[in-house]
């Protein structure tokens, strides 16, 4: 179960999260970082050897209108 309390939306900028992909609804607008306190970072290898091998968990499409 994710800890919500953690987990903000809003456009602030994370300066120890670092973050270059634009199109997660958690992008700080108009900056290269995160807006959430904390991320998860995973992995869809069994055996994870180079940064492309991990995923972040955290990440959510922004909402198109």
């Amino acid at each position: 179960m994710k800890d919500s309390s953690c987990c903000s939306t809003s456009t602030h900028a994370n300066k120890c999260i670092e973050c270059t992909v634009t199109q997660c609804k958690h992008h700080a607008q108009g900056q290269n970082y995160c807006s959430l306190d904390k991320i998860q970072v995973g992995t869809h290898e069994k055996n994870p050897t180079v940064p492309s091998c991990t995923d972040c968990n955290s990440f959510a499409p922004k909402q198109t209108t």
